[in-house]
């Protein structure tokens, strides 16, 4: 039952793991996609030293590597490749929740190494899935979000009131849509509570972001 998970650094990557653990499957190494220049997270925007705590938390080695969105695909694949040689896996865990595409795409790139795609999370209603995990004990901050959101909501810690607040404005309870990101900062997974705190917002792009500091260190984005 070895596994690797699509580690983002969220909370659904984080649930779906914690789901799959509770099935049986054992998670062997968490991997990560950052952009060209390795400082951040290609989809979330968390820089690499947030994710090696992270997963040094978590007790799980963490295999990062490097893309563009162009070049993406032949990249994971690759890694997925080198990843199951290394740990004898069978099985990768994803955090996608009801888009097909995504599910799709995942499986697409599973079969190209002999993996079987793993979606503990799959189809699962989005309000009755974010309670879930806040009542598993997984701590979240949102990093970012669309300018719909704006820069308010950067930095603050998901509840049910504020997603009460979020779906009051039109906003998916999970951010299913990428209307925003999360930083788990704990979870039963984790042996310690990351002590990160946000000391700036940018905004690029049209989506807005979080500066993050951990332990004193800060990560600026770009």
């Amino acid at each position: 039952m070895n596994t690797t998970c699509s580690w983002s650094g969220g909370k659904d990557s984080c649930f779906a793991l914690m789901q799959a653990i509770g099935k049986g499957y054992k998670p062997m190494v968490l991997l990560n996609v950052l952009n060209e220049a390795g400082k951040i997270s290609r989809s979330h925007g968390i820089p690499l030293e947030i994710l090696k705590a992270q997963a040094g938390a978590a007790g799980l080695p963490l295999h990062l590597i490097t893309s563009s969105w162009q070049d993406y695909e032949a990249r994971f694949v690759h890694a997925l490749e080198q990843l199951t040689d290394q740990y004898k896996l069978q099985y990768a865990v994803f955090g996608d929740i009801d888009l097909q595409e995504h599910r799709d795409w995942e499986e697409k790139v599973c079969a190209k190494v002999g993996l079987q795609a793993i979606l503990p999370l799959w189809k699962q209603d989005r309000r009755r899935l974010v309670n879930e995990m806040l009542e598993s004990r997984i701590e979240t901050i949102i990093v970012s979000c669309n300018e719909v959101m704006g820069e308010r909501f950067l930095g603050r810690t998901l509840t049910p009131a504020l997603i009460d607040e979020l779906e009051e404005i039109g906003i998916d309870a999970c951010g299913e849509n990428g209307e925003y990101h999360t930083l788990v900062v704990d979870c039963p997974l984790f042996s310690h509570r990351l002590q990160v705190k946000v000391v700036d917002k940018t905004l690029y792009e049209k989506y807005w972001f979080c500066q993050l500091g951990l332990s004193q260190r800060l990560y600026s984005l770009y």
